[in-house]
Protein backbone atom coordinates (compact mmCIF):
# COMPACT_ATOMS: atom_id res chain seq x y z
CA UNK A 1 0.00 0.00 0.00
CA UNK A 2 1.08 3.24 -1.22
CA UNK A 3 1.79 5.97 1.64
CA UNK A 4 1.40 9.49 1.90
CA UNK A 5 4.50 10.65 0.32
CA UNK A 6 4.47 9.20 -2.87
CA UNK A 7 0.96 10.44 -3.55
CA UNK A 8 -1.06 13.26 -2.93
CA UNK A 9 -5.05 13.61 -4.26
CA UNK A 10 -5.58 15.12 -7.81
CA UNK A 11 -8.66 17.13 -7.10
CA UNK A 12 -7.13 20.43 -7.79
CA UNK A 13 -5.31 19.28 -11.06
CA UNK A 14 -8.93 17.75 -11.78
CA UNK A 15 -11.04 21.31 -11.41
CA UNK A 16 -12.64 19.82 -8.76
CA UNK A 17 -14.31 23.21 -6.63
CA UNK A 18 -13.34 23.36 -2.90
CA UNK A 19 -16.83 23.15 -1.75
CA UNK A 20 -17.28 19.84 -3.85
CA UNK A 21 -14.34 18.49 -2.01
CA UNK A 22 -15.46 19.66 1.09
CA UNK A 23 -19.11 17.71 0.51
CA UNK A 24 -17.16 14.50 -0.52
CA UNK A 25 -16.59 13.65 2.63
CA UNK A 26 -20.05 13.74 3.46
CA UNK A 27 -21.69 11.69 0.84
CA UNK A 28 -18.79 8.90 1.26
CA UNK A 29 -20.60 8.57 5.15
CA UNK A 30 -23.43 8.35 3.49
CA UNK A 31 -22.27 5.89 1.15
CA UNK A 32 -20.56 3.86 3.91
CA UNK A 33 -23.55 3.15 5.53
CA UNK A 34 -25.78 2.35 2.98
CA UNK A 35 -22.42 -0.61 1.83
CA UNK A 36 -22.62 -1.94 5.35
CA UNK A 37 -26.72 -2.60 5.14
CA UNK A 38 -25.87 -4.29 1.88
CA UNK A 39 -27.57 -1.49 -0.03
CA UNK A 40 -26.99 -1.90 -3.61
CA UNK A 41 -28.00 1.17 -5.54
CA UNK A 42 -29.38 4.38 -4.36
CA UNK A 43 -30.85 7.63 -6.08
CA UNK A 44 -29.85 10.78 -5.87
CA UNK A 45 -32.69 12.01 -3.79
CA UNK A 46 -32.23 9.50 -1.34
CA UNK A 47 -28.52 9.94 -0.99
CA UNK A 48 -28.77 13.64 -0.92
CA UNK A 49 -31.29 13.54 1.84
CA UNK A 50 -28.78 11.23 4.11
CA UNK A 51 -26.16 13.73 3.01
CA UNK A 52 -28.12 17.16 4.25
CA UNK A 53 -27.71 18.69 0.68
CA UNK A 54 -30.13 19.36 -2.03
CA UNK A 55 -30.45 16.67 -4.86
CA UNK A 56 -29.15 18.82 -7.94
CA UNK A 57 -25.95 19.72 -6.16
CA UNK A 58 -25.21 16.10 -5.01
CA UNK A 59 -25.75 15.95 -9.12
CA UNK A 60 -23.76 18.36 -9.94
CA UNK A 61 -20.96 17.25 -7.85
CA UNK A 62 -20.73 13.82 -8.95
CA UNK A 63 -20.46 15.28 -12.18
CA UNK A 64 -17.30 16.83 -11.69
CA UNK A 65 -16.49 12.71 -10.56
CA UNK A 66 -17.77 11.55 -13.97
CA UNK A 67 -20.45 9.61 -12.18
CA UNK A 68 -23.97 10.72 -13.36
CA UNK A 69 -25.71 7.32 -12.52
CA UNK A 70 -28.69 5.29 -14.17
CA UNK A 71 -31.69 6.77 -15.12
CA UNK A 72 -34.53 4.61 -12.92
CA UNK A 73 -31.75 3.06 -11.57
CA UNK A 74 -29.75 5.95 -9.69
CA UNK A 75 -25.92 5.10 -8.36
CA UNK A 76 -24.12 1.71 -7.66
CA UNK A 77 -23.51 2.30 -4.21
CA UNK A 78 -20.10 0.14 -3.98
CA UNK A 79 -18.76 2.31 -7.04
CA UNK A 80 -19.06 5.27 -5.72
CA UNK A 81 -17.55 4.59 -2.45
CA UNK A 82 -14.58 3.42 -4.29
CA UNK A 83 -14.88 6.75 -6.69
CA UNK A 84 -15.22 8.77 -3.70
CA UNK A 85 -12.62 7.14 -1.41
CA UNK A 86 -9.98 7.25 -4.51
CA UNK A 87 -10.50 11.04 -4.93
CA UNK A 88 -10.18 11.87 -1.09
CA UNK A 89 -7.17 9.93 -1.41
CA UNK A 90 -8.12 7.12 1.02
CA UNK A 91 -7.48 4.17 -1.25
CA UNK A 92 -3.92 4.74 0.51
CA UNK A 93 -2.09 4.90 3.65
CA UNK A 94 -1.84 8.23 5.38
CA UNK A 95 0.27 8.13 8.48
CA UNK A 96 -0.30 11.53 11.01
CA UNK A 97 1.39 12.26 13.80
CA UNK A 98 -0.44 13.95 16.73
CA UNK A 99 1.35 16.82 18.79
CA UNK A 100 -0.38 17.67 22.07
CA UNK A 101 -1.15 14.62 23.82
CA UNK A 102 -3.92 16.52 26.53
CA UNK A 103 -6.90 15.10 27.13
CA UNK A 104 -7.96 16.65 23.71
CA UNK A 105 -5.02 14.72 21.95
CA UNK A 106 -5.87 11.76 24.18
CA UNK A 107 -9.33 11.37 22.55
CA UNK A 108 -8.05 12.05 19.01
CA UNK A 109 -5.73 9.31 19.57
CA UNK A 110 -8.35 6.89 20.99
CA UNK A 111 -10.13 7.63 18.05
CA UNK A 112 -11.05 4.32 15.97
CA UNK A 113 -12.41 6.54 12.65
CA UNK A 114 -8.84 7.56 11.84
CA UNK A 115 -8.08 3.89 10.71
CA UNK A 116 -11.21 3.02 9.02
CA UNK A 117 -10.30 6.32 6.90
CA UNK A 118 -7.21 5.42 5.97
CA UNK A 119 -5.44 7.54 8.51
CA UNK A 120 -2.64 5.74 10.49
CA UNK A 121 -1.76 7.40 13.56
CA UNK A 122 1.85 6.81 13.19
CA UNK A 123 2.99 8.25 16.78
CA UNK A 124 1.78 10.85 19.27
CA UNK A 125 4.10 13.76 20.59
CA UNK A 126 3.93 15.66 23.55
CA UNK A 127 6.32 18.26 25.13
CA UNK A 128 5.96 17.18 28.77
CA UNK A 129 8.86 14.78 29.64
CA UNK A 130 6.77 13.32 32.60
CA UNK A 131 4.69 11.37 29.35
CA UNK A 132 7.42 10.52 27.20
CA UNK A 133 6.82 6.53 27.06
CA UNK A 134 3.75 6.66 28.68
CA UNK A 135 1.15 4.51 26.94
CA UNK A 136 -2.10 6.10 25.31
CA UNK A 137 -4.06 4.54 22.75
CA UNK A 138 -1.75 1.62 22.69
CA UNK A 139 1.44 3.74 22.22
CA UNK A 140 3.89 5.17 23.71
CA UNK A 141 4.23 8.98 23.82
CA UNK A 142 7.16 9.89 22.03
CA UNK A 143 9.18 13.69 22.93
CA UNK A 144 8.65 16.74 21.26
CA UNK A 145 12.59 16.49 20.33
CA UNK A 146 12.38 13.91 18.37
CA UNK A 147 9.79 15.42 15.98
CA UNK A 148 12.06 15.65 12.93
CA UNK A 149 13.13 12.22 13.27
CA UNK A 150 9.58 10.57 13.50
CA UNK A 151 8.14 12.77 11.15
CA UNK A 152 10.76 11.20 8.40
CA UNK A 153 11.34 7.92 9.39
CA UNK A 154 7.38 7.56 9.21
CA UNK A 155 6.83 9.40 5.89
CA UNK A 156 4.36 11.87 7.76
CA UNK A 157 3.01 14.76 5.57
CA UNK A 158 -0.16 15.04 7.81
CA UNK A 159 0.44 16.43 11.46
CA UNK A 160 -2.29 16.83 13.92
CA UNK A 161 -2.18 19.99 16.72
CA UNK A 162 -3.93 19.69 20.07
CA UNK A 163 -1.63 21.95 22.26
CA UNK A 164 -2.40 25.19 23.93
CA UNK A 165 -2.23 27.46 21.71
CA UNK A 166 0.67 29.25 22.74
CA UNK A 167 2.34 26.54 21.51
CA UNK A 168 0.83 26.23 18.39
CA UNK A 169 2.72 28.10 15.87
CA UNK A 170 6.13 27.23 16.76
CA UNK A 171 4.57 23.40 16.79
CA UNK A 172 3.25 23.80 13.03
CA UNK A 173 6.55 25.49 12.00
CA UNK A 174 8.50 22.64 13.21
CA UNK A 175 6.05 20.26 11.35
CA UNK A 176 6.09 22.41 8.29
CA UNK A 177 10.35 22.26 8.24
CA UNK A 178 10.24 18.55 8.89
CA UNK A 179 8.06 18.19 5.97
CA UNK A 180 4.30 18.19 6.67
CA UNK A 181 2.40 19.98 4.03
CA UNK A 182 -1.07 19.46 5.60
CA UNK A 183 -2.13 20.38 9.03
CA UNK A 184 -5.21 19.62 11.05
CA UNK A 185 -5.48 22.59 13.94
CA UNK A 186 -7.48 21.76 16.98
CA UNK A 187 -5.37 24.61 19.02
CA UNK A 188 -7.57 28.11 19.35
CA UNK A 189 -5.35 30.07 17.51
CA UNK A 190 -4.76 31.33 13.84
CA UNK A 191 -1.83 29.82 12.15
CA UNK A 192 0.54 31.26 9.92
CA UNK A 193 2.03 28.61 7.17
CA UNK A 194 3.88 29.19 3.91
CA UNK A 195 1.92 28.56 0.21
CA UNK A 196 1.33 24.81 -0.67
CA UNK A 197 0.97 24.30 3.42
CA UNK A 198 -2.83 23.26 3.86
CA UNK A 199 -4.52 24.05 7.26
CA UNK A 200 -7.91 23.25 8.84
CA UNK A 201 -9.20 24.38 11.90
CA UNK A 202 -11.35 22.66 14.06
CA UNK A 203 -12.30 25.46 17.26
CA UNK A 204 -15.70 23.99 19.32
CA UNK A 205 -15.84 26.84 21.34
CA UNK A 206 -16.77 28.61 17.74
CA UNK A 207 -19.04 26.49 16.92
CA UNK A 208 -20.62 26.43 20.29
CA UNK A 209 -20.80 30.45 19.92
CA UNK A 210 -22.55 30.19 17.14
CA UNK A 211 -25.40 28.04 18.26
CA UNK A 212 -25.66 30.19 21.10
CA UNK A 213 -26.17 33.12 18.67
CA UNK A 214 -29.00 31.08 17.26
CA UNK A 215 -30.36 29.90 20.53
CA UNK A 216 -30.53 34.16 21.56
CA UNK A 217 -32.23 34.65 18.51
CA UNK A 218 -34.63 32.08 18.65
CA UNK A 219 -35.24 33.39 22.11
CA UNK A 220 -35.82 37.24 20.83
CA UNK A 221 -38.42 35.90 18.08
CA UNK A 222 -40.46 33.66 20.66
CA UNK A 223 -40.68 36.57 23.45
CA UNK A 224 -41.81 38.87 20.34
CA UNK A 225 -44.57 36.71 19.31
CA UNK A 226 -45.52 36.32 23.20
CA UNK A 227 -45.64 40.04 23.74
CA UNK A 228 -47.91 40.66 20.41
CA UNK A 229 -50.22 38.09 21.67
CA UNK A 230 -50.26 39.37 25.13
CA UNK A 231 -51.00 42.39 23.39
CA UNK A 232 -53.96 41.70 21.20
CA UNK A 233 -55.57 39.91 24.63
CA UNK A 234 -55.27 43.25 26.58
CA UNK A 235 -56.54 44.83 23.73
CA UNK A 236 -59.35 42.45 23.60
CA UNK A 237 -60.04 42.40 27.09
CA UNK A 238 -60.28 46.59 27.86
CA UNK A 239 -64.38 47.35 27.52
CA UNK A 240 -65.06 50.85 25.25
CA UNK A 241 -65.83 54.45 26.83
CA UNK A 242 -68.95 55.46 27.10
CA UNK A 243 -70.38 57.23 24.50
CA UNK A 244 -67.83 55.74 22.52
CA UNK A 245 -68.59 54.73 18.66
CA UNK A 246 -66.83 51.32 18.27
CA UNK A 247 -65.79 49.93 14.57
CA UNK A 248 -68.80 47.39 14.76
CA UNK A 249 -71.29 50.32 15.47
CA UNK A 250 -69.80 52.02 12.71
CA UNK A 251 -70.89 49.38 10.43
CA UNK A 252 -74.41 49.22 11.33
CA UNK A 253 -76.80 50.90 8.92
CA UNK A 254 -79.53 52.90 10.59
CA UNK A 255 -81.71 50.38 10.88
CA UNK A 256 -79.51 48.32 13.02
CA UNK A 257 -77.50 45.52 11.53
CA UNK A 258 -78.14 46.18 7.71
CA UNK A 259 -75.50 48.16 6.21
CA UNK A 260 -76.40 51.72 4.94
CA UNK A 261 -76.89 51.96 1.31
CA UNK A 262 -76.25 55.36 -0.22
CA UNK A 263 -78.70 56.88 -2.57
CA UNK A 264 -77.76 56.56 -6.47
Amino acid sequence: MATGRTHRPATRSRGIPEATVARLPLYLRALTALSERSVPTVSSEELAAAAGVNSAKLRKDFSYLGSYGTRGVGYDVEYLVYQISRELGLTQDWPVVIVGIGNLGAALANYGGFASRGFRVAALIDADPAMAGKPVAGMPVQHTDDLEKIIEDNGVSIGVIATPAGAAQQVCERLVAAGVTSILNFAPTVLSVPDGVDVRKVDLSIELQILAFHEQRKAGEEAAADAVVAEAVADAAVPPAPGARTEAADRKGPDGDVPAVMPA
